[in-house]
């Protein structure tokens, strides 16, 4: 296999370090160190385990990161942040970068910078094990209209409808709320998101089931402050290898634990990511 030496590249990253520029790739190296915000209360993306440490799939793909950075993921320090906190502190450099479920949009796009996605997002349907339902589609389909709960907001039933016209909508003020009318019966199914269905599945398969079909995607990537063309591209990389090459393998075991999906391996020749060819 034609890797190269670990030697060879630390040298090369200790060359990096004597070169002048104002990179933040230069500083986080002379740190020795990253700095990432993030949240601490939304499963599976970034909450505390029984000891206190953060887990999640934000905080193992920024890990792989650190590891790229300085062949250690555990050269970290995460700063715990409000949602609201994100473009402040990127902005104001109290972290290096964020990786906090933050979806792409072009209003955001115009305060900071965002790597490629290393998620899609999307409204899934949470349904009970038992249900005569494989999914949206389905319940579009049914004689008699479904009861769908779901979080309480403006779009709520422009949302549900866009996959299942002729469903009822519940609103709730609360997503525990919303997943309680699916336990207790009121609802046939919650629309939440597609990330939260596959966790709660992996927690409980015993009680739920995912629904086959996603629709309303929406992009997570990580962001950084504007301006900064070699630290955004040394992030792309990263997140790009992790997704389709040399770190494939942790990130296909980040996906299964929070996900529980099994990813299938990129296939080997033709870049998959330029499109099949024969």
């Amino acid at each position: 296999m034609a890797f190269g030496g670990a030697a060879s590249v630390a040298a090369a990253r200790d060359a990096a370090l004597q070169e002048p520029g104002t990179s933040k790739l230069n500083e986080v190296l002379s740190r020795g160190h990253l700095i990432v915000g993030t949240g601490s209360t939304n499963p599976p993306w970034h909450f505390e385990d029984e000891a206190g440490e953060l887990i999640g799939f934000d905080i193992e793909v920024a890990k792989l990161v650190a590891k790229g950075l300085f062949d250690d993921p555990t050269a970290i320090e995460f700063v715990r942040e409000a949602s609201d906190a994100r473009i402040p502190n990127l902005q104001t450099s109290q972290v290096d970068v964020v990786f906090q479920f933050m979806t792409v949009t072009a209003q955001r796009a115009q305060v900071v910078e965002f790597t490629i996605p290393y998620y899609r997002e999307g409204v899934g349907t949470l349904l009970p094990i038992d249900s005569p339902y494989e999914g949206a589609l389905d319940m579009a389909a049914a004689s008699d209209p479904v009861i769908e709960s779901i979080l309480q907001n403006v779009y709520a039933e422009e949302l549900v409808h866009a996959a299942i016209p002729n469903a009822e909508v519940l609103q709730f003020d609360s997503q525990a709320n919303a997943i309680q009318a699916l336990d207790s019966g009121r609802a046939n199914a919650a629309a939440i998101d597609e990330s939260t269905v596959r966790w709660l599945v992996r927690q409980s398969p015993d009680l739920y089931k995912a629904g086959n079909y996603g629709w309303s995607p929406q992009s997570y990537s990580a962001a950084v402050r504007p301006g900064d063309s070699i630290w955004l591209n040394f992030l792309n990389t990263t997140l790009h290898e992790a997704m389709t090459g040399v770190e494939f393998a942790a990130y296909a075991a980040a996906f299964s634990t929070f996900f529980g999906v099994e990813l299938a391996p990129p296939p080997v020749g033709f870049p998959v990511e330029f499109g099949v060819r024969a």
